[in-house]
């Protein structure tokens, strides 16, 4: 004998993140304190929930960039550096020849 089915199929946690990751959700919020009707803080909160796939299609890819998130970025960050510190002392060399 089968098992009964279920004309309503229940969606489970892994098929709600999937959707959501999937199609992405914006959370919006603000904070604002007051005291006699004048603003001391505002707080803009906007959270995105996507994934990095949904993400990247948006044009959204700081990571990617963030020397903290990125070895690629962080490589490139030390080159940089790396050339700047080598044009200065290519000119601070060129100061010292003797004429």
């Amino acid at each position: 004998m089968s098992e009964p089915t279920h004309s309503i199929n229940a969606t489970g946690l892994a098929d709600i993140l999937e959707r959501v990751l999937d199609k992405g959700i914006v959370i919006a919020g603000d904070i604002k304190i007051q005291i006699a009707d004048i603003d001391l803080i505002t707080i803009k909160i906007r959270l995105l929930v996507a994934s990095v796939d949904k993400a990247m299609e948006m044009g959204i890819n700081w990571w990617q960039e963030d020397t903290y998130l990125s070895t690629k970025a962080r490589e490139k960050e030390l080159m940089q550096h790396q050339d700047d510190l080598m044009a200065r002392l290519e000119k601070l060399e060129a100061l010292n020849k003797p004429l």
